[in-house]
Order: structure tokens, then sequence, then C-alpha cells
């Protein structure tokens, strides 16, 4: 409560203090606590706002109400201090009559105050995927039924269709088509959380690569150091060497790849392993392809990008002949 008297007519001050649904009830900032307990009321409109239950038993009184905007203005008179906690749904209706009265200029407004008492943390929106994706594949009848195998193909679409937008330089496209890919992801591990003999979540999933991530990173997370993106890479080959226990350079290249970058990947394998490796020789294109993906590869040159691009440029010329026929 406020330790001196204010004028009659003093405007006092509204609080709207919004929270994150993302963020575990009770966690609030010191400034939204100090505000709670200072306020001359407290507001709430929604009975079942998850915040009330600690918000009692912090000993805070809290009424439930919904106050129009004039309500809430004369509630402050007399230089008070209410607290609105924002439900779920927002208050618009209440923040535009607020505005409303504020435009109209006949009314001496009291403070208004914006008061975050939890914040979003950065991925905190991956938690609204995991939530939608679980309510999906309970509910719809088309993705409660699929499989991972059912649903590879379209992680190679969604592969292939990624590669396309970082290649064009869209950035709109780009970010729709990382949501895609990252919807794969969330879909697969939904999938196996059903798994009768070894199930796992869309959290071991995330823990298993933040803990190669540190693992490869000892530059970062160690004591090890890397001054060059050389060094960087000799740390993660060293330390993937160590974990795979692999007989050889070519094991966990998948052969289902397309074929040139394929031949790009075995190349890259076999030189940074320093082999000397002979050249097959044999009749027909296949032949000729991966000595060209092997010279490229050599040049530091990506040959399925390559032949993409070139690809494209063929399209342009079908399209051009397309027109001239027309």
């Amino acid at each position: 409560m406020n330790e001196t008297t204010p004028p009659a007519d003093a405007p006092g001050r509204v609080i709207l203090l919004t929270t994150s649904h993302r963020v575990a009830p009770g966690l609030l900032s010191w400034p939204a606590w100090q505000a709670l307990h200072g306020a001359d009321a407290v507001l709430c409109a929604d009975a079942t706002h998850p915040q009330l239950p600690y918000l009692r038993e912090a000993g805070v009184r809290v009424e439930q109400a919904s106050p129009t905007a004039q309500e809430l203005v004369d509630a402050c008179a007399g230089g008070r201090t209410v607290l609105v906690i924002a439900t779920a749904e927002g208050d618009r209706p209440l923040t535009d009559g607020l505005a409303r009265l504020a435009g109209s200029g006949r009314i001496a407004m009291p403070d208004l105050e914006l008061l975050p008492a939890s914040y979003d943390l950065p991925g905190a929106r991956l938690l609204d995927l995991v939530q939608v994706m679980d309510q999906i594949r309970g509910e719809c009848p088309w993705s409660s039924q699929q499989t991972h195998k059912g649903l590879a193909k379209y992680g190679i679409e969604e592969a292939y269709e990624l590669v396309e937008a970082i290649e064009v330089g869209d950035r709109d496209e780009l970010r729709e088509e990382l949501g895609d890919v990252l919807l794969q992801v969330v879909f697969h591990a939904r999938i196996a959380e059903e798994d009768p003999e070894s199930p796992f979540s869309v959290d071991d999933v995330a823990g298993g690569i933040v803990d190669k991530l540190i693992h490869r990173h000892p530059h970062v997370f160690g004591d090890d150091s890397a001054d060059t993106p050389e060094d960087v890479k000799a740390h993660w080959l060293r330390t993937k060497a160590e974990e795979k226990q692999r007989s050889s350079v070519t094991e966990g290249i998948p052969l289902g790849q397309p074929g040139l970058a394929l031949a790009a990947k075995l190349a890259s394998r076999a030189r940074t392993a320093g082999l000397e490796v002979t050249v097959p020789s044999g009749e027909g294109v296949g032949y000729e392809l991966l000595a060209l993906a092997l010279r490229a590869e050599a040049d530091g040159v990506d040959p399925e990008a390559a032949l993409r691009v070139a690809a494209r440029a063929y399209r342009d010329a079908v399209r051009a002949a397309e027109r001239a026929g027309a």
C-alpha cells in the first residue's frame, strides 16, 4: 500500500501484467513480484489462470473481475495502482477501450505500463510445435496412421526443397522450408514415442545432438584450441572416429543418395584420410561422370550443385524453345 495519501484527483496507474505459458507458473520476474505486492488491487478475468494458485500462495490477493476501460480508470482514482493480469486470450477489448479514452483527450488517464512477468527463451516456440504435433498425431485421421517408412519420401522431398530455397536465395522460402524439415524431425520423434520395444522422444533426439555437438567441439566446451576452420574439422573428424570405431572411411556414407553426391562424398573421405586411390576405369557414361565428379571434388566444387545450376540453365532453354515454337 502507498505510504502517503495522494491527492483525490490523482489519476493513478494501470499495470498490465503479461506472462508466457511456455514458462512454468510462478516463475515471475522480481519487478513483477514487486508490482503484485505493491498494487492497491490485482484483477484477473480468468478464474482458472495458471498463475493464480502461486500468487495466492505468495500472499497476493487476486480479484476475479473483467472491468471496462472506464471502470478501470475510475478504480485508479486517488492515485491508486491497479494491476491487471492478462489472460491467455489477451485483453484486447480492455486495451482498445483504454486507447480510445486516452485519444479522446477528455479524461485524465492513469499512467499505463506493460510489465512482462515472464519471457520466452530462444527456441520457446519449439514447445508449441511439439504440443501441436502431439495433438495432430492423436486426432488427425491421416497423421495418426503414419509410420517412419511412410514418411521417408517426404523427408527426402523437403530436404531437396530446402536446398532449392538456399540456391535460389529466397529468404521467405528458406524460412518455410526449414519449418517443413523441422516438422519431419518432430513428426518422426512423435511416432517413435509409440514404439513398443525402443521408444524415444523429441527430447531424446535433442539431447543426443546436444551431447554430440559438445563432444565434437572441445575447442568451445573444453580445453582444446582451434584457430582455423581446418583445426575445427580436424577436431570433428578425430572425435567422430573415436565415437564410431569404423573399419573403413566409407562406412556411414548412404549409397542411396544421388550419384554425383555419392562420388564426391567418397572422394572427400578418401582425400581426408590421405589415401592414394586408383580410380576404376571402364566403358560408358557412368565412369565418365565418376571422373568428372572426382575432379570437381578435388577442385572444391560440389558436382551435384554444379549440375543443378546447369540443369536450371537447360530448363530456361527449354522454356525459350517452347515460347519460340508457340
